[in-house]
Formats: C-alpha cells, structure tokens, sequence
C-alpha cells in the first residue's frame, strides 16, 4: 500500500468515524446533548478545548482535521467540511452563530479563526486548494457574509464586517471568447485587510485589494483597489473620500 494510499484510508475513517458519531449524538437536545457531545466529541477532533458548547444539529465531515479551543460554541445547523491535509484552527471563546458553513476542499488549505471571533448567522467560509483564510482576534463577521477564494485572505484583529457583504480572492480568466469561461481556470493575488476596520453592509473587496489599518468602507461599496491607512471610502469602485483624524473628519 503506497503512502498516499494509506492517507486516503486514514481519510475515509476519520469520515467515517466523524459522521457515525454526528449521526448517533448530534440531535440530543440541550442540556443532555451538551453533556454528552462534550463528553465524546474529543474524541473525533484532532483537539478540543474545555468548556466548548456544541448545540444540536452540528455537521461535521472530516473532524480529525480540526481543532478547537477553550470555550468556543457551535450554533444550531452548523455544517463544517475538512478534506484531507486540510486544517481548521478555532482559537479560544470563538463563537460560531447557527447556520455558520466552514469548507475546506482540495490540498494544503488552511483556515484559522484567533481567540475571541464571531461569525454570525448564515457566514460562509471556504477555502479551495491551496488557500488561506486567517481571521484575527475578536474579529465580528456580521450575517450571511461570504469569504472564499484559492488565495490568501488575511483579516486583522478587532475589525467589524457588516452583513452580506463578500470577500473574494480568485478571479476567473475570460480572454479566450472561443472557450467557456469555467474552462480557462483563474487568477488569485489574495486579499488584505488590516487591524480595526469596519466594513458597512453589503461591501464587496475583490481579489487582489487591500485595506489598510483603520479604515471604514461605506455599505454598499466595491473595493477594487488598495485603501490607505485610517481612510473613509465609498462608491463603485471605493474611492477615499475622507482621512479619519484624532479630533474631526479631514475631508479629502
């Protein structure tokens, strides 16, 4: 059996053994379903951290490939997916909010949410082969939001994200008009965004932007482009419209 075999087989139990435990204690109700997955569910996580809360109807595929800290808690309907040689990191006191959906598909992907974050209800988070989400310390990912992409997607800390917005970090290639454009594979830069900044509802960042530390992007806007540090930004394409200063707004 080669190494690559054995890794597959070690894959498919872990699977197994994940979803048979899932199946059989998931749907427990409150107190006794917490009591008991608190109980067993150590034992399918590659980690798992004291006085995490799991509610009922949590999915999970793969859970040999996640760990969890101290005192994290797992909504109603959450549905976690870890492929093979993929890795979920959830920090300390992380709060995952009910419908929260976590994939990771493909090889060498990589999602990890520091101590104290919160994704609200409905988040979807996916990392495809070869990307990266990192979401910093007390970071607040507001409902329905989307972030995925086959790159890199790094979010500092203490930064507020608005409801539906969406985060992306691949482009699709479409110069050859004589071919699909699912066909002609994509393009990936990554996206930045810095320490303490709030992004209104409905705010898109597409691949290859950064935010810089500080700033606030108006609901509704697109950022295709760089933003400097402690800017206030708008429109489609976000475009700097005011400095944020110690005591007042500096207009641009």
């Amino acid at each position: 059996m080669t190494i690559q075999q054995s890794t597959q087989l070690v894959s498919s139990w872990s699977r197994w053994q994940t979803q048979a435990m899932t199946a059989l204690f998931g749907w427990i109700p409150l107190l006794p379903g917490l009591g008991i997955r608190y109980l067993l569910y150590p034992t399918i996580f590659k980690k798992m951290g004291r006085s995490v809360k799991i509610y009922p109807d949590v999915r999970l595929k793969n859970a040999r490939r996640i760990e969890v800290g101290f005192g994290a808690v797992f909504g109603r309907g959450i549905e976690i997916d870890i492929d093979q040689d993929n890795y979920l990191q959830i920090g300390d006191r992380v709060n995952l909010a009910r419908d929260v959906g976590i994939t990771c598909t493909g090889q060498g992907n990589k999602i990890k949410l520091a101590n104290l974050v919160s994704l609200d209800r409905g988040v979807d988070l996916k990392a495809h082969s070869g990307g990266q989400i990192h979401i910093g310390d007390r970071t607040y990912i507001g409902p329905y939001t989307c972030i995925s992409g086959y790159g890199t997607i790094s979010i500092g800390k203490d930064c507020l994200i608005a409801s539906h917005s969406s985060i992306y970090a691949h482009n699709y290639k479409f110069s050859d008009p004589s071919k699909k454009i699912k066909e002609q594979g994509f393009v990936s830069k990554g996206i930045a965004i810095a320490d303490n900044c709030w992004l209104g509802s409905g705010v898109k960042v597409v691949d290859g932007a950064t935010i810089g530390e500080g700033s606030v992007i108006a609901a509704g806007s697109v950022v295709m482009k760089d933003i400097p540090p402690y800017s206030i930004a708008a429109g489609f394409p976000a475009k700097v419209i005011a400095k944020r200063g110690a005591d007042e707004l500096n207009l641009v």
